[in-house]
């Protein structure tokens, strides 16, 4: 990310983490597919509606804080998806 207290993200910023916010969201639609989640065809397919809306919203965000938060949260959300567990959020 950019140094020097900017908040705004430059076009270097974006092109650098493109790649990891789509790999992010690869990860998550693909731990949504899950067998070991407790969610019947009609929640899974919720919760990836929902997934694709946050992060169709967020392809459009300019900010350097809400893109790492994210990055965190999309991290956090995917290290439950694989114990099995399903975040708070998307319940």
């Amino acid at each position: 990310m950019a140094k020097g207290g900017l908040i705004w993200a430059t076009a270097e910023d974006l092109a650098r983490n493109r790649e990891r916010v789509l790999s992010l969201y690869r990860q998550l639609l693909r731990a949504l597919n899950s067998p070991h989640l407790p969610l019947n065809l009609a929640a899974r397919l919720h919760r990836k509606a929902q997934a694709r809306a946050i992060f169709m919203v967020a392809a459009e965000e300019r900010s350097i804080h809400n893109i790492k938060d994210l990055v965190d949260v999309a991290e956090y959300s995917l290290s439950l998806l694989r114990k099995g567990e399903i975040p708070k959020y998307i319940q």
